[in-house]
């Protein structure tokens, strides 16, 4: 069955990509635009779909947006974002995401204050869980922020933006200077070549203050006052931090490099073990959803047939990683099945009754990822006046 992953106006309202019914706009940029949208055969609405106007992309930042999408092909990891599909016209690229309803971690501290340091061990947990899985498969975040770190409908951690994301072998250094100045490590103020991996602690350090303390330990009313403090490496430690936790944070924003915490420190650390949390999330950066699953969901599988949906053909898709209609109609239903049951999955409509979209666009300004290339050439333009 094919599926034109055009978009298409439906009677006067809301448009269709595919399989998905297009709503609310929840982020917008130059070149891209995030939307809410329902699948039409699995009913649910639990994805956000980023939609990129290739027109306004150079070659080199759209081929970072290629790198981007392959990098999130390789990642399948509870606390981290889940890429279900991806559709492509000569114009448009259509990511269909896993949509974190909780919205950011910066937000809920906006309107909740800091956490106490049990609330902040559980998150940070989740997200060094995830940290770990990526650096274990040589792929660097280079982005680690509030704003980048989301919660789901149970509070859980969902990280985000792979945009600034590349590959890291062991032992190779990285140039491009990239990422939020508050979050950035100080070789990259340097202008230096990086261990990919450490910079990415350095904004787990940053990470776990702003989660405590509600504020940025390393602030300035410009970028020249900024890049001081974060080279000097001091910080105002309040007085209800527990010992444990400023030596944690004291060991991630070490200005050097070389005596920074590894992952493996970070996940060892006394503050990391001092309370035994029931359903805590144990550390196994090696392992992630769709290696722990060896069997495909029959029940699923059933319910597909039972749409008249061709299921060797989706055993292929999944199994081979395609991200085409079909896996993701499969990790849906799977999503759905885990959430409510198999008694949940009857409210599902056979994608044969679909009506089919036309080849008729409609071009959105698109996307939550203009600030990372805006942030790279902020560190270019720095590091050339301030620096040489």
């Amino acid at each position: 069955m094919k599926v034109d992953p055009s978009t298409a106006c439906v009677g006067g309202g809301p448009a269709r990509v595919g399989y998905y019914q297009m709503e609310t706009t929840i982020g917008k940029g130059n070149f891209a635009v995030v939307k809410l949208a329902t699948n039409i055969v699995t009913k649910s609405k639990v994805v956000a779909i980023k939609i990129i106007d290739k027109s306004r992309l150079d070659p080199e930042n759209l081929k970072k947006i290629y790198r981007e999408i392959q990098i999130m092909k390789l990642l399948c990891h509870p606390h981290i974002v889940r890429l279900y599909q991806v559709m492509e016209t000569e114009t448009m690229i259509y990511l269909v995401l896993e949509y974190a309803s909780g919205g950011e971690i910066f937000d809920h501290l906006v309107a909740h204050g800091r956490m106490n340091e049990r609330d902040a061990r559980q998150k940070f947990k989740q997200i060094i869980t995830a940290v770990a899985y990526c650096h274990s498969r040589s792929i660097v975040h280079r982005d680690l922020k509030a704003e980048n770190l989301l919660l789901d409908a149970n509070k859980d951690i969902k990280i985000a933006d792979f945009g600034f994301s590349n590959y890291c072998a062991s032992g190779n250094l990285l140039s491009t200077h990239c990422g939020s100045p508050p979050y950035a490590a100080p070789e990259l103020f340097e202008g230096h070549q990086y261990d990919g991996p450490k910079v990415d602690i350095w904004s787990l350090g940053i990470v776990l203050y702003v989660l405590v303390v509600g504020s940025l330990p390393f602030d300035g009313s410009n970028l020249a006052s900024l890049r001081k403090r974060i080279l000097a490496g001091k910080f105002r430690v309040p007085f209800f931090m527990s010992t444990e936790c400023e030596d944690l944070i004291r060991c991630m924003l070490n200005v050097d490099p070389t005596k920074r915490a590894s992952m493996n420190d970070i996940i060892n650390h006394r503050w990391q073990l001092t309370q035994k949390q029931p359903n805590a999330d144990v550390v196994q950066p090696n392992v992630a959803v769709d290696e722990v699953e060896e069997e495909l969901n029959q029940v699923v599988l059933q319910h597909m047939s039972d749409l008249k949906i061709d299921v060797n053909q989706t055993v292929k898709s999944v199994k081979e990683k395609q991200y085409d209609y079909l896996s993701a109609i499969y990790h849906l239903l799977v999503d759905r099945y885990r959430r409510m049951g198999a008694s949940k999955l009857t409210n599902t409509v056979s994608p044969t009754h679909l009506p089919q979209a036309t080849r008729s666009q409609r071009r959105s300004s698109i996307t939550t990822g203009i600030g990372q290339f805006v942030l790279m050439y902020f560190f270019l333009i720095y590091i050339i006046f301030y620096i040489f």
